[in-house]
Parts: C-alpha cells; structure tokens; sequence
C-alpha cells in the first residue's frame, strides 16, 4: 500500500501540545458543551449499502466510515462534541432562511438575522454563522471576513479545522444525495480535548489563511504532500491543520483519484468511467458550485 493510500488514518494519540490557553471551549466562544451533547449520542455508523440498487466499490464505505471516526474525536483545535455540532450545522444550513435571504442580496453582509440553527448547540453564534456562510455563499467570502474572525474567537487553526470537517460532511452527503440514499446518522462525540497542534513550515503569502511551503511539510507531518518541490495549492490550503489535508485526500482519493494519479491522465483505476469522462463531469460539477479554480 503506497503511504498516499494511507493518509485516511488519522494519528491517533498524539500528546496535547500548545494547547494550554485552549481549555476546553471558553478560548473560542463556544456554549457549555454540557447543554447539547446528548443531541449527538447516535451510534457509531455503518455506511452499509447493501440495500442500495446501485453497486457502491468498498473503497467509498470505508473511506466514510474513517471520516466519520475521525469527526468524532477531538481535532486540533476543536473538541469532539464541537465537531459533530459543525456536522449538524452543515446540513442545516442547506435549509436555513436567512442564508437563502443573504444569498439573493446584493452583499451578503447586508443581511442580519437568526440562522436556524441546533437548540442548545456547542458552538458559539460565529462559528454557527461560518458554517452557514461556507456552505450556502462560499463564493462571495472574502479575505477581510476571513481576518475579522480571530477577533470574535475564531481563530485561523478553528477557521480551517471547521472548513475541513465542511467539505467532508458535504462530500460524504452529497454522495448519498445523489444516490437517492438516507443521510448517515451523525456520531457520537468522543472526549478529550483539541490537541492545538499547529505545523512547522507555515508561510503567509499565498492565501488568506497559513499553508505549510510546498516541500517543507516535516516531522508527523511529513506524509501530507508527495515529496516533490510542487504541491497543488488545493491541497496545501488546509495544512494550517495536518489532518484537514489528510481527510481531503483520504475522501477525494475514493471519490475523485488519489492525489499521486492527479497528473496520470490514463488513471482510472476500478472506476466505471475513463479518466477523461471523470473529468468532464469533474469540471461541469465545480462549475455549478462556483468553484475559484
């Protein structure tokens, strides 16, 4: 098994570093976790498909399984329990009111109001209007909202931390959206604290937020790039937080192709269609979601 098969594992116990001015939810606003978590106490998923009436490769379930384990645990800025509540949020942005208002405005920071959002969540008001922002008018943020986050308790590691849970949960369920398929139930949270782990190698340049330089990914974090001097930006963009990128590969290696084969336009392997007619839907479905690339 080549190492980029193997980045949907996440590095499970890894010691807590510098996280000391992180105790528990205070340092980003969040609610008393004790007012909602029993929202989440579901069973740990199955992602079985045996009831489908499409044939679904096993590469998929398991990669969803390992997501939705790593969703559970505490990452490296947010807790278990924050997490999933990011989950829920996901999907109930796609329904809120206000985020369809603020999406027919001219601006949508010309809108104000209440989402609809969990009863008694974990999250603080900003993280909740974030989640509902990336999701509903991801096109229209800029790099000014980006920066005044920091100074409502949502700093650039919890700011890349909920994105990366964001694109996987939308990954993961639009799939079973398009399949016609019931959502999976989200996880149970588990304990234990955000290990507040920030990468060596960071540079501040190239986007709104921190990348790790292309090539300089060390120590436990070696395994996020190829190797090579060149990494694609798309990938980089999440490194601020290791197992953000790990998850965007572990999910887009199932869905989409491992990123070793981005470049091989021959490779498709155990797909139904050839690399080219992957693409080409690849292309048309980034164009509707208003992709920057």
């Amino acid at each position: 098994m080549k190492k980029e098969e193997r980045i949907g594992q996440r590095k499970l116990g890894r010691g807590r570093t510098g996280c000391d001015s992180h105790r528990g939810a205070a340092s980003h606003g969040a609610r008393n976790p004790a007012d909602g978590e029993e929202r989440y106490a579901l069973p740990m998923p199955s992602f079985s498909y045996e009831a489908s009436p499409w044939q679904i490769r096993e590469d998929l379930p398991a990669a969803y399984r390992a997501e939705w384990q790593g969703l559970a645990q505490p990452g490296s800025w947010w807790t278990g329990a924050e997490r999933v509540a990011i989950a829920e949020e996901v999907r109930r942005a796609q329904g809120c009111p206000l985020c369809v208002e603020r999406k027919q405005a001219l601006s949508p920071f010309s809108v104000d109001g209440e989402h609809a959002h969990a009863e008694a969540s974990v999250l603080s008001d900003v993280a909740i209007d974030t989640v509902h922002r990336l999701v509903t008018d991801a096109s229209r943020l800029s790099r000014t909202w980006v920066e005044k986050l920091a100074a409502q308790g949502v700093s650039d590691g919890h700011y890349v931390e909920l994105l990366g849970v964001v694109v996987v949960v939308i990954s993961i369920d639009s799939f079973h959206q398009g399949l016609g398929l019931p959502l999976e139930p989200l996880p149970m949270p588990e304990a234990g604290e955000p290990t507040g782990h920030r990468p060596a190698g960071l540079e501040h340049e190239t986007a709104w937020v921190p990348m790790i330089q292309a090539g300089k990914a060390q120590g436990e974090d070696a395994d996020l790039f190829s190797g090579g001097p060149q990494t694609a930006n798309v990938i980089r963009a999440l490194s601020l937080v290791p197992d953000a990128v790990r998850s965007l590969k572990n999910v887009s290696a199932a869905q989409y192709v491992p990123t070793w084969a981005v470049g091989d336009p021959s490779y498709s392997e155990g797909r139904a269609l050839e690399r080219g007619q992957i693409e080409l839907v690849a292309g048309r479905v980034s164009a509707l979601n208003e992709c920057f690339y």
